[in-house]
């Protein structure tokens, strides 16, 4: 870089430098570690990962840009949870951990790509990005989907979704107990104001969106260690197993709904994480805290789906297992103090 460059923010200074690549693209590329520093006065070849760092006189800048993403998803042999199949649909039990569809950041290895492969005729239904998708689980959620595998299929089974007509049953670990065993959660959902890459509820705008709920367990911990006659102390409620209905389908509405409740997932760290960290007192209450921090991914499973066939308009219901890593964590959870 020339003398005029010195001091300036390195993504401005190659915005100027490579008009063909935007700024914001050049951000995300330095974010990813594609950008390289090379200087006289050594740290040859230092990846720069801040778009704020300052450029010095007569550094050189090195930008490596990825390989173009191919315009279609491609097939790819991956095991999949087949619970039923036919010649119209498929229905998956998804693991926690795997993508949907392609998208920024996760080209390949997606949910379409495994069925590509294992169904040889769904490439361009329902889109190029998303052959066969007509509703999604977020990536480390668990559980049940279905996917088309003809037209006639496809806009059956969107119709059902677009009405509300497809049951669809979750079970989640939050923290906390509602004050009420049952109810229902209702707010807009929409983008945040304050991150585009969260949800909120929103007062005056986003998609209108309800949830209900009832709880199944409660888990306690035994009396504050600190109480003058612990015996006496009451088991302390922390924590609770509780089963949501959708009546609508929004982006992370589970998710947005509890924690705007005040009972964000065990797990979720986009949405429950300081939460989290706030609600520890007593020994017990540290250890179940750290528990759950420790928890990989939000505790949510699709457990069951149900639908009316779209082509032999026969009912059908699936049920998926609560998945290990969620019967572990309830079960040490029970351990703890025991369920209230």
């Amino acid at each position: 870089m020339g003398g005029a460059d010195a001091g300036a923010r390195l993504d401005r200074t190659l915005a100027a430098a490579l008009p063909e690549l935007s700024r914001s693209r050049l951000q995300t590329l330095i974010a990813q570690g594609a950008v390289t520093r090379h200087a006289k006065t050594g740290e040859d070849g230092a990846t720069i990962r801040d778009p704020n760092h300052r450029v010095k006189p007569d550094d050189t800048y090195c930008v490596c840009l990825p390989p173009p993403v191919p315009a279609e998803p491609e097939p790819q042999a991956m095991p999949l949870a087949v619970v039923y199949e036919d010649s119209d649909l498929i229905v998956i039990d998804k693991p926690a951990g795997l993508v949907v569809h392609p998208a920024a950041g996760n080209p390949d290895r997606t949910l379409v790509n495994a069925l590509l492969a294992h169904c040889t005729d769904l490439a361009g239904l329902g889109g190029v990005i998303r052959p066969g998708i007509v509703h999604r689980l977020d990536k480390d959620t668990s559980g049940l989907l279905v996917a088309a595998k003809t037209d006639r299929a496809m806009r059956g089974l969107a119709k059902q979704f677009a009405a509300h007509k497809v049951e669809r049953i979750y079970q989640a670990v939050v923290w906390g107990i509602p004050l009420k065993v049952q109810g229902v959660i209702e707010g807009n959902i929409g983008r945040s104001p304050f991150d585009r890459k969260r949800m909120a509820v929103l007062r005056k705008a986003g998609k209108p969106a309800c949830t209900r709920y009832v709880v199944m367990e409660k888990f306690s911990a035994p009396g504050g260690a600190t109480a003058p006659n612990r015996a006496a102390a009451p088991n302390k409620p922390f924590a609770a197993l509780i089963e949501c209905t959708l009546e609508t389908g929004r982006t992370h509405q589970i998710r947005v709904h509890l924690a705007h409740i005040g009972h964000p997932l065990i797990g979720d760290k986009t949405y429950g994480r300081a939460r989290i960290a706030a609600k520890a007192r007593t020994p017990e209450e540290e250890t179940a805290a750290s528990l759950a921090q420790n928890f990989p991914r939000q505790a949510l499973h699709a457990g069951v789906l149900g639908f009316v066939h779209p082509v032999r308009k026969e009912p059908m219901r699936f049920e998926s297992p609560w998945p290990e890593d969620l019967a572990a964590l309830a079960s040490a959870l029970r351990a703890i103090g025991g369920a209230a």
